[in-house]
């Protein structure tokens, strides 16, 4: 599991991104280059990362489930992803 402090980090940049992404866009649209530069490198999308829902893990995310494939597999054998079996064949 990741540390808190990590996942935190995280958190507070989307919460910088959803702030600023209408003034960044503008100044995109105008061409006001020094103005991006002013505002916080957190509140590029760049520096977001994918990261697992439940354990903050940063690799092997599956993006339409939001979580790790540790977690995704665990939680499918436990039956507790709707639709999802294991296959056979």
């Amino acid at each position: 599991m990741a540390r808190e402090a990590v996942k935190a980090r995280e958190r507070k940049r989307q919460r910088l991104v959803a702030r600023y992404a209408d003034k960044r866009a503008a100044l995109k649209a105008e061409g006001d280059w020094e103005g991006l530069d002013a505002l916080p490198r957190n509140s590029s999308p760049v520096r977001l990362h994918n990261r697992c829902k439940l354990t903050g893990r940063p690799k092997g995310y599956m993006r339409k489930f939001g979580i790790s494939r540790v977690t995704f597999r665990e939680m499918a054998s436990a039956g507790k992803i709707p639709g999802v079996t294991k296959a056979s064949w």
